[in-house]
């Protein structure tokens, strides 16, 4: 996941219907900036290196999680009409809007996503270059201070930053990767054979471990976060209808989408390629390391060092900034800006010490909690019109929603820390909640909670029609039947 944003001059565009190819292209090239960051190769990489032979329905999971979802939230942005994420996630009553606010965006934020961007730096480039001794957590320490100090520094002024290292690093950083991905691909390794056996879950369910994997990329989360960049963008364009609009963002991001699913395809084909040398890896970031290391040489492993480390800095700055500038906004009476870009980064400091396999660990629970309820929001909003865009659907699917994120968050997290004894009541909740053997526990949950607030929206309609027509008979008059013109239609409260 990466964060990359420029202001359009286009105030003074007139009304227009389609963006032109190059405005298209435009967006298509800014959403392609702000989901592909450097986080976004160690998951692919890694899927290519376990599911081995069992990588082609493991990438079609992952694409599914990691390029379809993201498209579908900044298009259920553009059709919601809403000013942002909080605005939209408060659907079902503002209390939860502001919890689920809070807990996407320090997700996304100090407690994982950046962190995640100095460890990742480390562990790709830098870790196979300093000595090899027992002073590793004292190099990552060193570095990690050096990171967030710059992190910081930019983050008080981040436009310079973003806009320097948008046009000039992000072009560099897929060259390389470009000359990565060929020079792996097309190089013919004489005497070896591939031995790819899937390993753990990549073993019988690749699909769902794909799909699972491609939560950790975030990007359905970014989406709800910063997609409404992209769709105020297409609006500075001339595009103001909101339909017209919701068009010509889905038709951008589906570019945009397209040319991130090929290079995720292209990484997991090297990771996969990997396995003819190298054993299954504990994450994906020493998977790259290994093979750049071992086609490119010495040299390759320094350029992915260095373009790696800014690709991640930017990615920090932008997070930093965006996490400060919501959570000033969402608490005007709390700490300043400022205050909140001291603790995001001295907090990113502390976790990224922990490294890269450990921060990922940690963080799977709450994102296998974060996107069920994430997915639900795209898909109500997305469909909203079918129900009038109740607050009783949402509130009910939500809900019930919220049942099987809790158990998959809590399954995950007795995966990871063994100490923690849920089984038992685990066991209770897997034996009448489908596909929670596969991550998807909420999907059951889910879906009676729709069917349940539907209902319960056609109720409450109901009474309420009966409420205003048994008000609209006058007094003395009980069973007459009010006239057309005592009938008005905005006066319907549902």
């Amino acid at each position: 996941m990466s964060v990359t944003t420029q202001s359009v001059s286009t105030d003074s565009a007139p009304t227009k219907k389609n963006l032109t190819i190059i405005e298209s292209t435009y967006v298509a090239v800014m959403l392609f900036g702000m989901f592909f960051g450097a986080g976004n190769l160690i998951f692919p990489a890694f899927i290519g290196s376990n599911a081995g032979t069992n990588s082609v329905p493991a990438a079609i999971g992952f694409i599914i999680t990691g390029v379809g979802l993201p498209l579908l939230g900044v298009t259920a942005l553009a059709m919601s009409r809403v000013s942002g994420l909080f605005e939209l996630s408060s659907k079902p009553g503002k209390r939860f809007g502001l919890f689920f606010t809070c807990l996407l965006y320090l997700t996304i934020g100090p407690l994982f996503a950046i962190p995640r961007c100095a460890s990742l730096s480390y562990t790709v480039g830098l870790e196979r270059i300093v000595p090899n001794d027992n002073n590793s957590q004292l190099y990552l320490l060193a570095f990690s201070a050096v990171f967030f100090a710059l992190a910081f520094f930019f983050a008080m002024k981040p436009s310079g930053i973003l806009t320097w290292i948008g046009k000039v690093l992000t072009p560099i950083f897929l060259v390389f990767l470009g000359i990565l991905v060929f020079t792996v691909l097309l190089s013919p390794v004489s005497g070896a054979s591939l031995n790819a056996s899937p390993t753990q879950d990549y073993l019988n369910q690749s699909f769902f471990a794909g799909f699972l994997n491609g939560y950790n990329t975030m990007d359905a989360l970014a989406s709800l976060a910063f997609g409404i960049v992209v769709v105020q963008t297409v609006r500075q364009f001339g595009v103001k209808d909101s339909k017209d609009v919701a068009v010509n963002t889905a038709r951008s991001g589906l570019f945009s989408c397209i040319i991130m699913a090929v290079i995720y395809i292209a990484i997991v084909a090297v990771g996969l390629k990997s396995r003819i040398t190298f054993s299954p890896s504990k994450n994906g970031g020493i998977t790259l390391a290994q093979v750049s290391e071992y086609y490119l040489g010495q040299i390759g492993l320094y350029v992915l060092a260095a373009t790696v480390t800014l690709a991640c800095l930017k990615t920090a700055v932008g997070l930093i900034a965006s996490f400060s500038e919501t959570f000033s906004k969402l608490f005007p009476k709390g700490p300043s800006y400022l205050v909140w870009a001291i603790l995001s980064t001295l907090v990113s400091f502390a976790l990224a010490n922990l490294g890269l396999t450990k921060i990922i660990d940690y963080a799977v629970p709450v994102v296998m909690f974060l996107y069920p309820l994430a997915i639900v929001i795209i898909v109500l909003s997305l469909c909203s019109r079918l129900f009038n865009d109740s607050r009783i659907v949402f509130a009910w699917t939500i809900g019930f929603t919220f049942i099987g994120a809790i158990y998959d968050f809590c399954n995950t997290l007795q995966k990871i820390q063994t100490s923690i004894n849920l089984k038992p009541v685990l066991k209770i909740f897997s034996e009448w909640l489908p596909f929670s053997d596969k991550g998807l526990a909420w999907i059951f949950p889910a879906l009676l909670g729709f069917v349940i607030g539907i209902v319960c929206s056609y109720l409450n309609d109901n009474k309420a029609m009966a409420e205003i027509v048994k008000s609209s008979v006058a007094p003395g008059a009980q069973g007459s039947v009010a006239s057309d013109d005592d009938f008005d239609e905005n006066n319907v409260n549902v």
